[in-house]
């Protein structure tokens, strides 16, 4: 049978589920919570935090706890990397309409916020045996931060690496300064005479470093899926790999697998 605390919870919760509570909106002070549901204010403070745990609610400085505004969810299938390949190679035009994050989420271009950032690094052993390729190997770390032009914190943390080698025959895949680049990763590849014959995700969970929990905004007890992307060209060379840090409160993961007929 449920304690009071937990019952608390349970009305608020459904109080904002319903759309009684809506985001942005105060609740009222602890002491008339109290009143109202005549339980003491311990039980409602403990009511209160369940609810922040689970990232209903958040305290705001003057105005105490109010309705937490959920973030924009994005749906990551793998019905995406078809999509990407076969506009690759498209016209500009219609590459540059619209990209991943856009299909994932339903904006527009123009309600995102991109910000790239590239190094050369050499590769641990981590990165060599993802790659099948000796420790030391130059690659071009980049790093991707998107985010809803009405909200503060990325969609995810994306780190992506390639081989220097295997795209410097374009200079301009090593310049930060061309992205967003219409049509994405494969469209970039396909420059230089690669294309991808398979895709390996590998997605697990943990709970975020502080670093994380930072920029992504997760409420306390929040996880994240950690996806370990491996592209491979039609000639069975990893040529992409990305780690990337998705919010378990706004990701929803959707696998789509089409079977063969008897």
């Amino acid at each position: 049978m449920a304690v009071a605390h937990e019952r608390i919870a349970d009305r608020l919760r459904r109080s904002i589920r319903a759309g009684r509570l809506k985001p942005g909106d105060p609740l009222p002070p602890e002491a008339q919570l109290a009143e109202q549901f005549g339980q003491g204010v311990p039980a409602v403070r403990d009511a209160l935090r369940i609810l922040r745990d689970e990232g209903l609610i958040e305290g705001r400085p003057g105005r105490g706890n109010v309705v937490r505004r959920p973030h924009t969810t994005a749906v990551r299938t793998n019905l995406r990397h078809q999509w990407e390949k076969g506009r690759a190679r498209g016209p500009l035009e219609e590459r540059a309409r619209n990209g991943t994050t856009e299909y994932e989420t339903g904006l527009q271009g123009r309600d995102l916020v991109f910000h790239a950032s590239y190094r050369e690094i050499e590769a641990d052993e981590g990165l060599a045996r993802a790659f099948a390729l000796p420790e030391g190997t130059a690659l071009l770390e980049r790093r991707y931060r998107t985010r809803y032009a009405a909200e503060s914190t990325p969609f995810s943390l994306v780190t992506s690496y390639l081989v220097r080698e295997a795209i410097a025959g374009n200079p301009e895949l090593l310049d930060e300064t061309n992205e967003p680049w219409p049509g994405g990763s494969q469209a970039q590849l396909h420059t230089v005479g690669i294309e991808l014959g398979h895709i390996e995700e590998r997605v697990t969970a943990r709970p975020p470093t502080p670093d994380e929990a930072a920029e992504l905004a997760l409420p306390p007890r929040s996880s994240v899926l950690v996806l370990r992307k491996t592209s491979i060209g039609i000639d069975d060379r990893v040529v992409d790999v990305s780690d990337v840090i998705l919010p378990g409160d706004r990701t929803e993961m959707l696998f789509t697998t089409y079977l063969e007929r008897w």
